[in-house]
């Protein structure tokens, strides 16, 4: 049975060096798993992540908290739904520390990133997630994602094109 939360989730503070810190220790703890690739995060992506995330406009980044250790991260950019006419938020990560998972901090950082949406009138949440990523899958039906569906049509894919 999942745990309730026992963590404090609150909007990053892309300046602060703390929370700096916080956001690049709880990503690279998902690359460095299994399913995140099952490597670190490159040295010139943990130097440059962050000033990069506080320049771009569209950024939102939530952390979790137990106590005072980050244990889970939110990354987020506010979009635009061109066939509803309205904002949206793209869940672009969410990222629980192993110890961490199955006990409640990926849904707080979902509701919060949520609460935020409504707040600025977003139509919707968008994410993408791995086809055999179950335990992901799982707290997203939970939460109420669904694939999207237009008319009559299949599942929408979300497709990537590397430009390296």
């Amino acid at each position: 049975m999942t745990e309730k939360p026992t963590v404090l989730v609150r909007e990053a503070d892309l300046a602060d060096a703390g929370d700096a810190a916080a956001i690049v220790g709880v990503l690279d703890s998902y690359a460095a798993d299994p399913r995140g690739g099952g490597q670190p995060l490159p040295e010139q992506v943990r130097a440059t992540l962050v000033p990069k995330l506080r320049a771009h406009p569209t950024t939102l980044v939530l952390l979790a908290f137990d106590a005072r250790q980050a244990v889970g991260l939110l990354t987020g950019f506010w979009g635009l739904s061109s066939f509803r006419a309205q904002p949206l938020l793209n869940v672009h990560d969410l990222a629980v520390v192993p110890g961490q998972r199955g006990k409640g901090t990926g849904r707080a950082l979902l509701t919060a990133a949520e609460s935020l949406a409504r707040a600025r009138g977003c139509c919707k949440l968008t994410l993408e997630v791995q086809d055999d990523n179950t335990p992901a899958r799982l707290l997203y039906d939970r939460f109420g994602f669904r694939d999207v569906r237009y008319g009559d049509s299949g599942p929408t894919w979300f497709l990537a094109k590397s430009l390296d």
